[in-house]
């Protein structure tokens, strides 16, 4: 990575701004934090910083307050849990920003941890306001951006904050960049892309980025039928992007190109919608009925996608298989988990709901890496640069 990193600037006694990505599912119902991998990805940040004496000032969105203050999205409960892993007090601020949350970070000590209050509850901060910006770096000497999941933002505490502080990367950035990157410069062979979720928009960039490095592609999810569509199969009801019909063909014939397997599901689950109440059959690709939609992908398409998938030495797989959140139509996304995660082989999961998945399954310790961040995996394997990764300081050579 050419980015300095938090290893490569003198924190001892320093106040450290870390922006971190703490937007961890939350029971509605009870307020409890339902998976708490994103706070423990930032452990070895936040622990070397305490280690060398640093104050540490860690800052963070939850959810889409929309610029105003929600009480159930408050960071209390974020604090609280933190405090646990860590075995520390970690404070929060009643404001990200102000002469309160000022005279907080002046009583840090040397190894102290402090919360900032919900940046989103100021409007400001999507807005990349340097006004904002500015209130943030005053509290702070160095600005650390830990928060890859949010990197491809341009938002006040990504972005702009960096025009105010010597700005370096934390060693989760550092690794998610490190690990997808080696998937696009020097992946083992064969190496195949499992691609699903809703939209092919969505996946565009990526698919086309990866082609002539993938030996096999797979499609699955809802973003299969617009693919079929391209090969003339009648989808019945299924979702289709139509505007992207084209875009699909041209893939397609890409990949054939490429010397690329383009595999799309022989066979599908149907139903009439997509309800905890709808029940599904399984029906080839040919014979969707005209009244019922793809939810997911059939037992036939799982044996053919187990087939190329245990050749691999590489996988990278974005997108759930169905519609995972009916139990019914979650078996093609199951199978799939199951199997990568008996693979030997460096497996690589995209972030958003597939980390979901997985760690909802247990099986996160299984894979070789689950990335904290969906759309911004996404924008960097499609070879696009992240905004919040661009303003931090080169390495000096």
């Amino acid at each position: 990575m050419d980015k300095m990193t938090v290893r490569d600037i003198e924190v001892a006694d320093k106040r450290v701004l870390v922006r971190v990505d703490f937007n961890v599912p939350i029971d509605e119902r009870t307020g409890a934090i339902t998976d708490d991998s994103r706070i423990r990805a930032t452990l070895p940040t936040i622990r070397y910083l305490i280690d060398c004496g640093a104050r540490v000032i860690l800052c963070s969105h939850l959810g889409r307050p929309g610029g105003k203050v929600v009480d159930k999205l408050r960071l209390t409960v974020v604090a609280q849990r933190l405090s646990q892993i860590l075995g520390k007090q970690v404070g929060v601020t009643k404001n990200c920003i102000g002469s309160e949350t000022e005279k907080s970070v002046k009583n840090l000590k040397s190894g102290d941890v402090l919360l900032l209050e919900n940046l989103r509850f100021h409007s400001a901060e999507e807005m990349d306001s340097p006004i904002f910006a500015r209130a943030l770096a005053r509290l702070a000497d160095i600005y650390v951006n830990d928060a890859f999941g949010t990197s491809h933002r341009t938002h006040a505490s990504i972005v702009r904050v960096t025009e105010y502080l010597p700005s370096v990367a934390g060693l989760l950035l550092e690794k998610e960049l490190e690990t997808l990157g080696n998937v696009l410069e020097n992946p083992a062979h064969p190496f195949g892309g499992l691609v699903g979720g809703a939209k092919v928009s969505d996946k565009v960039g990526m698919l086309e980025n990866i082609m002539n490095k993938v030996d096999f592609l797979l499609i699955g999810g809802s973003m299969a039928a617009t693919f079929l569509k391209a090969k003339s199969v009648d989808t019945g009801l299924s979702l289709i992007e139509s505007d992207r019909v084209g875009t699909a063909a041209a893939l397609i014939e890409k990949a054939a190109a490429n010397g690329v397997r383009f595999l799309l599901p022989l066979d599908v689950i149907v139903a009439d919608e997509i309800s905890a109440e709808a029940e599904g059959k399984v029906v080839p690709i040919e014979s969707i009925p005209p009244s019922q939609m793809i939810v997911d992908i059939g037992p036939q398409t799982i044996k053919s996608f187990y087939k190329e998938l245990r050749r691999c030495k590489t996988v990278f797989w974005n997108g759930p298989m169905g519609v995972y959140e009916i139990p019914q139509f979650a078996e093609g996304t199951q199978a799939m988990a199951k199997l990568l995660a008996s693979l030997d082989a460096t497996t690589i999961i995209g972030g958003g709901s597939t980390a979901e998945i997985v760690t909802d399954m247990g099986l996160a310790d299984k894979m070789t890496f689950v990335s904290t961040g969906g759309g911004a995996s996404l924008r960097f394997l499609g070879g696009k640069t992240l905004p919040g990764v661009e303003a931090l300081l080169d390495k000096k050579i």
